[in-house]
Formats: C-alpha cells, sequence, structure tokens
C-alpha cells in the first residue's frame, strides 16, 4: 500500500521537489544602445563632467611598507599579488594601480603601487597582523610579452619578482 502511494504523490504539487517546475531556456534580452537616436551625442562633456571624473577617479595613497609579492601562474597568464602593512587599521579598497597609464612595461619592468583609501576618522594602530592586507591583479599573456620583472611599490619600500 505504501509503494503505491509514492506513486501516487510524485507528480503532484504535494512533492517538494516539483514545486519550481522544470527550467526551461530563453533567449538573452537584447542589449540597448543609446547610438540610436542621432540627437544624443555621443561623447558630451556636460555640466557636471568634471564633477563625475573627480568622482570615478581614485583616490587612494601608497601602503606603508610592501611586505610581499607572489607571481601565481595560471593559464592565460599570471596572478600579481601583494601583501602590504598599512600605517593605520581601516584602509580599505585596496588596490594595484599600474604606474604608467596605459600599463606597459618600461625597460621590462611592469610597476605598480599598493594603494589604499584611509578611514576619513582617525583608527588606531594596532598590531601587525590587524594592518595587514593583500591585493591582486590578474595579467595575460599579451601583457606579460616584453616584461622581465615585475615590481611593487609602497610609501616606504618596494618588492620585485624576476622571471
Amino acid at each position: 500500500i505504501t509503494l503505491s502511494a509514492c506513486r501516487a504523490i510524485r507528480d503532484s504539487r504535494v512533492n517538494p521537489v516539483n514545486w519550481f517546475g522544470k527550467s526551461r531556456a530563453a533567449q538573452a534580452p537584447a542589449a540597448e544602445t543609446k547610438a540610436d537616436n542621432p540627437l544624443i551625442p555621443v561623447n558630451s562633456k556636460g555640466i557636471f563632467a568634471q564633477r563625475n571624473e573627480f568622482l570615478n577617479t581614485y583616490r587612494g595613497s601608497p601602503v606603508d611598507q610592501v611586505s610581499n609579492l607572489v607571481i601565481e601562474r595560471v593559464p592565460g597568464g599570471a596572478i600579481v599579488r601583494a601583501t602590504g602593512i598599512t600605517a593605520v587599521q581601516g584602509v580599505y579598497d585596496i588596490r594595484l594601480t599600474p604606474e604608467n597609464a596605459d600599463e606597459e612595461p618600461v625597460d621590462g619592468v611592469l610597476s605598480y603601487r599598493l594603494e589604499g583609501l584611509r578611514p576619513a576618522r582617525n583608527q588606531g594602530v594596532g598590531s601587525q597582523h590587524t594592518r595587514t592586507i593583500v591585493a591582486a591583479r590578474a595579467l595575460t599573456d599579451q601583457q606579460l610579452l616584453n616584461v622581465r620583472s615585475i615590481r611593487v611599490i609602497g610609501a616606504r619600500n618596494s618588492q620585485t619578482s624576476r622571471r
């Protein structure tokens, strides 16, 4: 009797497996473009353009010390991982920002700055462990083509890793 009851419940809404139904494939919605309207300029500098550029720029300051630099090979490139020690606790939005605007190596050296945003109000100094931060950046094989070494710069020192 119990076995026959299982067959009746298998296709019903009582069975939790059937609650969401079967998945169905659908096409992704088409992307809209702003270039469809010729009255709207594509590259316009409006009244608030300078303010938006100011808000979109990264205003980090260099981390106090760069303590470690590791370059890990991955398929299709490498990951640059830098560990640093900040001067105070609470530094956030840590980034490896390129030293050059176009992120091209100079004499075979690809340079980055380890930077972060300091908190708005003063924070305690704390132990070195609480001030340790890590940032990483992925590089492709094309970016690493003419690179012999990678350097990460802090406020008081820098770390370099060579091929």
